[in-house]
């Protein structure tokens, strides 16, 4: 069932909700369990309104600390609330009329807090619920006056450090329900909670920017729209170990009988990797413990080596492997149909049921699951007669879904965490496949929230690990960049100046005397360069890292056009001032003339292809040599090596110097992954630790912007330029999502020539270029 409630977008929920909430105290306050403090637990509470009749609208603004899920009359009805900071607290605006009746109506919230288990994403003040009426009529609902609670017992955190639980997962633990403690049917009308004891104030409901004393959360509206919420099913079931298992299981059309006291093995198969709430239901067999393994691919089990350095191989072939993973464990209580499902969702494309039961059978009737992500629509199209690359495009769009719910995330299984070098990726993705800008403009504003003092962001955020990667907020400040071309947005993008500006002072202020990066505190991170010890660069931790000062370059001259347009243009022309310098100087200290190609510092002794991606990226290759450059490094293996995320700027680097149409010659590494069985694409190449991580998906950006062509010709797309490289293709079909409608490319390649119809919607311009050829391009059809 997908959440029928009606959430209001921040914009709307200004003009249709009460405009008081946002500049003054709330009428209601936070409400709390007695009991509750900031350690983990899972928490009912409840409460019963009685209407006269039905009503037509009734709006509530609701959040939770860690989260909730909120039922009406025993129907779920929201989850959340999206993840922020205490500074910035989320709540969502929502409709509960739909749901509710003439009479007696229950609102029924699950409320839980993970305390010292909890993800590192998740920043938190105590355990915590919120509920306020938006006018007269619906306060009837406000925290916490006549809500009642109880404390689940049932609830505990299953240990992140046992056998077979992978290392480096952030997040967050897995859990264990024992059955014979739930409450069930706690969120029904018809359930008897007068044994619960009275909700408790646990402080004021404060709206950002109010005077305050003591409160943590500041409360702002959630501009982005509920998840995603659509059934799934697994695709097969792989073999089955002490009991009969029909193929029909999988379906949820055979369930499973396991005798008393035995114990049963199932593995299940997806198909595809996936991000969903799996649901398991049961009856009987009291006692009987149902643990779940969830992974996104198996292993190959290697004598006498560490279990995390086993293979994976093929992703398909199960033969002679084992699955090792994050897992939870259902104690079942002996009731008929019991479903459960986590508090928050999992990661997998195998699943594997490891049964022991006691003195009763166990019926497992069905294990289904919702799927979930950010709501992205698929706008874009990309129709070739290359089978490889419609495949390529479609792993692409799993694997940056499934990095993608309320905020971007690395990779869905180990940290769940919103990184600016990814997100970057991601953000251009998400613009060219489904036009959906508000995800990105979330990440935006939460970076630049995460600054500190001195002016970097964060690496990550938002999170409860503190970590920086100064490298990273350059590119913060090119995402922003890369907004504003896309999107014609000059408010949002003027409030991030001040932002940038700390970004680059911070930079500046540790100039090396030569004139280019001086040494880089915390994580000087760029690339997983397998020679660069932490992925960091040479010369980044002492000073003159020819790879930081082009990034540095880079983010300056991003700057210098965003203070151009919307800021100070002695900003603009001082930071470009200083991009151009710090290039000179590259050209002039780390170009080595026998090899033709940069040293990664003035002293020469390593070379890398990052460092130089990033001179033919920011000029410091003469703009005459910059093809015949950009051949020579494609060939050259002498340089260290860049994975899958690097290819991205290595992409743009071969569009700038006159070589889109050897782009899908590049795409050979994702056509043996295909062979190989991933659904999604890894981390990096080779045993990569991670199945599923959306900076190697960007690929999907490129077929549409490099082979398609389709870019904006200046500052918020007010108008395109379709500049396509189709290399060996004979003929493609692209489409393109704009804020004013679709883009539709339609080409056929004649000898070297390409002829076809570039359509545009209403209100949009452009330029078609190829060939040496410029045809103007206006709203609808354009023959070329």
């Amino acid at each position: 069932m997908r959440l029928l409630v009606t959430f209001l977008s921040a914009l709307t929920m200004l003009s249709a909700a009460n405009p008081a909430l946002l500049r003054a105290p709330w009428p209601a306050k936070w409400a709390s369990h007695p009991s509750a403090n900031r350690g983990f637990g899972v928490y009912h509470f409840r409460k019963s309104v009685t209407l006269p009749e039905k009503p037509t609208s009734f709006l509530v603004h609701v959040t939770a600390d860690n989260r909730y899920e909120l039922f009406v009359n025993g129907t779920r009805v929201a989850t959340g609330p999206s993840r922020g900071d205490l500074a910035h607290w989320r709540y969502q605006t929502l409709d509960l009329a739909p749901h509710m009746t003439a009479g007696r109506n229950v609102l029924a919230a699950v409320v839980w807090n993970w305390g010292r288990y909890a993800p590192a994403a998740q920043i938190s003040n105590e355990t915590a619920f919120l509920v306020q009426g938006d006018g007269s009529k619906e306060s009837v609902v406000n925290t916490p006056v006549g809500w009642r609670c109880i404390a689940d017992e049932a609830y505990a955190p299953l240990d992140r450090n046992r056998s077979g639980y992978p290392a480096g997962v952030l997040a967050g633990a897995g859990e264990t329900v024992d059955g014979a403690k739930y409450p069930w049917g706690w969120q029904t009308p018809g359930y008897d909670d007068s044994k619960w004891t009275a909700a408790v104030a646990a402080g004021n409901a404060m709206p950002y920017g109010i005077r305050n004393d003591v409160d943590r959360w500041f409360l702002v509206p959630d501009s982005l729209p509920p998840q995603e919420d659509s059934p799934q099913r697994l695709a097969r079931v792989v073999r089955a170990e002490g009991v009969k298992v029909s193929p029909g299981f999988a379906s949820g059309t055979a369930p499973v009988e396991v005798p008393a006291n035995s114990k049963a093995v199932i593995l299940l198969d997806n198909g595809v990797v996936t991000t969903a709430f799996p649901e398991l239901t049961v009856s009987g067999g009291r006692g009987a413990k149902v643990e779940l393994i969830y992974s996104e691919s198996l292993y190959k089990p290697v004598p006498g080596q560490q279990e995390s350095r086993w293979p994976k191989g093929n992703r398909d072939e199960t033969e002679g492997k084992v699955i090792l993973g994050m897992a939870d464990i259902f104690v079942s209580g002996g009731g008929a149909r019991r479903t459960w499902r986590p508090l928050w969702w999992r990661p997998y494309r195998y699943v594997q049921l490891e049964i022991r039961t006691q003195g009763e059978p166990l019926t497992v009737h069905d294990l289904s699951a919702r799927f979930t992500a950010y709501p992205f629509k698929h706008e874009a199209l990309l129709e070739t007669t290359d089978r490889g690359l419609q495949n390529i495009f479609e792993v692409g769009w799993r694997t940056a879904r499934l990095c993608a719910h309320e905020t971007y995330m690395d990779c869905p299984y180990f940290e769940q965490m919103q990184y600016v070098g990814d997100t970057r990726v991601q953000g251009l993705i998400s613009l060219y496949m489904s036009g959906d800008d508000r995800l990105l403009r979330n990440a935006i504003q939460q970076f630049d929230d995460s600054r500190i003092s001195d002016g970097i962001t964060y690496s990550r955020y938002p999170s409860n690990v503190p970590q920086f990667i100064p490298t990273f907020s350059l590119l913060w400040v090119n995402m922003v960049h890369d907004y504003w071309m896309h999107r014609d947005d000059a408010e949002f993008v003027r409030a991030r100046l001040p932002g940038v500006r700390a970004v680059l002072s911070w930079f500046e202020d540790r100039r090396h005397p030569s004139g280019l990066a001086g040494a880089i505190s915390w994580w000087p991170f760029v690339d997983w360069n397998p020679t660069w010890r932490h992925g960091n660069p040479p010369g980044s931790e002492t000073g003159e890292s020819v790879v930081v000062s082009l990034q540095w370059a880079g983010a300056l001259r991003a700057a210098a056009d965003l203070e151009a347009a919307l800021g100070d243009r002695i900003f603009s022309e001082r930071y470009r001032s200083r991009a151009d310098s710090i290039v000179a100087r590259v050209r002039a200290t780390a170009w080595n003339d026998s090899r033709g190609v940069f040293a990664d510092t003035p002293e020469q002794k390593t070379f890398s292809g990052q460092g130089n991606i990033l001179a033919l990226l920011e000029g410091a290759v003469p703009a005459a040599e910059q093809k015949a450059f950009a051949e020579k490094l494609l060939e050259n293996n002498s340089l260290t090596p860049i994975t899958f995320y690097f290819r991205h700027y290595l992409s743009r680097a071969m569009l700038k110097a006159g070589l889109g149409e050897r782009y899908i010659e590049q795409l050979t590494p994702y056509r043996e992954m295909l062979e190989q069985g991933f659904t999604t694409w890894p981390e990096t190449p080779g045993e990569a630790r991670s199945d599923c991580h959306a900076w190697s998906a960007s690929p999907n950006y490129e077929l549409l912007s490099t082979v398609a062509g389709v870019q904006p010709n200046e500052p918020g797309f007010r108008s395109v330029l379709i500049r396509p490289h189709l290399g060996p293709l004979p003929a493609l079909r692209a489409r393109v999502p704009h804020p004013r409608g679709a883009i539709t490319v339609d080409l056929k390649r004649k000898g070297n020539a390409l002829t076809g119809t570039i359509t545009l919607p209403e209100g949009l311009t452009g330029l078609f270029e190829h060939g040496g050829r410029r045809i103007m391009l206006k709203p609808g059809p354009n023959s070329v």
